[in-house]
């Protein structure tokens, strides 16, 4: 049997759980050890070894040590007091690690936008951030006019606030207890920003001992070493990409490679000049690597593929084609206090937790109400716990300890809206992870699907509200329908709309002004129609709908397809294009 389709023997899954537990304990013994305090110990630990390498610049230990210091002066001279948020608007490379690491080591909490973020969504990040100034890439500035922003813009390449070169004024010298404000591992570190399940983004509150947690946590697991280098592809400003893929290596005196985004013509090439031993993924990027021409095998030290999202056809896939490498999957969230490890491979499944850990950070399957879109409560009031591969929504319990802790978002709000009270016993407390999942008689949980108006596309989080709000704001269209689509070969859903118009639109215009929308938030098809049908309770037959799909015989309105040039109609011959693969999406 291929590696990835086996079991890992007991002994090994065991040395992975003890590695991280010990990992990180030692961590977050004592609570002033921060992550950025503690990269300043790496320069005279791990000195001139590679720390951060990519095609913009490269740091070694030392020098990442120095620049950390730079940035950290220069926001005790902007007199930011503890607790002020500075918003980091850029797309991957290593000075992205070196910003935030200085900046939350003066006690600075970092928001982590998207660089693709632009018009409404943008103002309402900064707004729901509270940023006193914004760090940003020359290529994000145009955004940030145009969005009308009035807060102090420091750029990089471009503008006259030039960060990048201004920074080298600042000593590089490590920080004494005097110039810096006392931080511990409970003050908030970043916001990182999360589409929920609807409406704007909402930033998810990041303490520095989630960081110290989740690095520390994954390079136990994984059994990173020095000897590793990992490549990150993943977007910067996600806690995957920005967090853990940078943290877990760098803590055990690793390297990572840092790519500006990811390209599966590149990948491997990539992957063989960094000469990476691991790499950070999400599902969709996996099915890219399987789709596309590569070796026969990976580079020769590549071991390793950690990440989430990996659905069991595209994983048996890639064993087969890359039967040496280990896969470690797991489920999280970036807000949430529900995490499972797949530490022994198990094809197909989020992970499991030993019983050990279980019981201080439990996890519970609940009964799921699919008309009330709420956990199910019997006549008692609470919920009823799920069966053996019984599908239920995923609760998280909420105490005192740090394991269990649920740090929300920064809107108050939002973070009761996340919190389902009474569910076993008057006065418990649980998270609700908004995923529904089953569990198997060996503990091992599974994605069955995700609760509320979203879908995923791209591996991101599409907004139907969000989404539903742009459309209706275009000229000539009276309502829009947004929904999820299945498309052959693709994980996920793609998002599709339906529009209603009694009068010819513009796609030009259309296209233009959906711009405002992330990439993978535009709608990828169109069907334009007088009305859209609605049931008797005046609720949108989305069913129906979605039923229906892009597909040209099952629906005799007009359909338009996103290309590289806006909305083109999607007929017959294009529809069994997209459908064989031969046209990619």
């Amino acid at each position: 049997m291929n590696a990835p389709f086996a079991r890992a023997a007991e002994g090994s899954v065991n040395r992975a759980w003890t590695r991280a537990l010990e990992l990180t304990h030692r961590a977050t013994r004592d609570p002033s050890r921060t992550l950025p305090r503690i990269a300043g110990e790496w320069a005279g630990r791990y000195g001139d070894r590679p720390a951060l390498v990519g095609d913009e610049e490269s740091y070694t230990f030392e020098a990442l040590g120095g620049r950390i210091n730079q940035y950290a002066r220069w926001a005790l001279s902007r007199r930011l007091e503890k607790g002020a948020t500075v918003a980091l608007m850029m797309g991957n490379r290593p000075e992205y690690v070196a910003i935030w690491l200085g900046l939350t080591r003066v006690g600075i909490v970092v928001a982590l936008l998207s660089p693709d973020l632009r018009g409404a969504a943008l103002r309402h990040a900064l707004g729901v951030a509270r940023a006193q100034d914004i760090l940003a890439a020359e290529e994000c500035a145009p955004a940030l006019r145009e969005a009308g922003i009035a807060e102090p813009v420091w750029t990089f390449g471009a503008g006259a606030e030039r960060l990048d070169l201004s920074i080298d004024l600042f000593s590089t010298a490590p920080l004494t207890e005097a110039d810096a404000p006392d931080v511990s591992l409970d003050d908030r570190a970043l916001r990182i920003f999360t589409s929920g399940t609807t409406g704007m983004p909402k930033a998810a509150e990041v303490s520095h001992r989630k960081v110290i947690t989740w690095t520390h946590w994954f390079a136990g697991l994984a059994g990173l070493s020095a000897d590793d280098r990992l490549y990150n592809c993943l977007p910067m400003h996600h806690s995957v990409g920005g967090v853990v893929a940078i943290g877990a290596p760098l803590v055990v005196g690793g390297s990572v490679a840092i790519a500006r985004r990811f390209s599966a013509r590149r990948f491997w090439s990539d992957v063989a000049r960094y000469d990476c031993t691991a790499f950070q993924y999400i599902g969709e990027l996996c099915r890219y690597l399987v789709a596309a021409p590569s070796p026969q095998q990976p580079p020769a030290r590549l071991r390793l593929a950690l990440g989430n999202g990996l659905s069991a056809p595209v994983w048996r896939a890639f064993g087969e084609r890359f039967p040496d490498m280990r896969v470690l999957e797991f489920y999280a969230s970036t807000e949430g206090n529900v995490w499972l490890y797949n530490v022994e491979g198990r094809v197909g499944a989020l992970g499991r937790l030993p019983s050990y850990l279980a019981a201080k950070a439990p996890v519970a399957l609940v009964r799921f109400d699919e008309e009330a879109q709420a956990p199910l409560r019997g006549p008692d009031g609470f919920c009823a716990a799920c069966e053996d591969d019984q599908p239920g929504e995923a609760l998280g319990r909420i105490a005192g300890d740090a394991a269990s802790r649920f740090e929300g978002y920064s809107e108050h709000a939002e973070t009761e809206k996340k919190i389902l009270r009474d569910v076993f016993a008057p006065g418990d407390a649980w998270m609700r992870t908004g995923d529904l999942m089953r569990r198997d008689r060996d503990g091992f949980y599974y994605f069955v699907d995700r609760i509320g108006d979203t879908f995923r596309w791209k591996g991101e989080n599409v907004a139907i509200a969000e989404v539903t709000a742009a459309l209706r704001a275009c000229p000539g269209v009276a309502d829009a329908l947004v929904y999820g689509v299945e498309v052959p070969g693709y994980e996920g859903r793609a998002g599709m709309a339906t529009l209603a118009s009694q009068q010819p639109l513009d796609m030009k215009a259309l296209a233009a002004a959906l711009e405002s929308l992330p990439r993978w938030a535009r709608p990828v098809f169109l069907r334009l129609t007088p009305a859209i049908e609605r049931t008797e309770t005046f609720k949108p037959k989305r069913a129906l709908y979605s039923g229906q799909g892009f597909n040209p015989r099952k629906c005799a309105e007009p359909l338009f397809m996103l290309g590289d040039d806006g909305y083109r109609p999607l007929d017959a011959e294009l529809f069994a294009r997209v459908c064989e693969g031969s046209f990619r999406l």
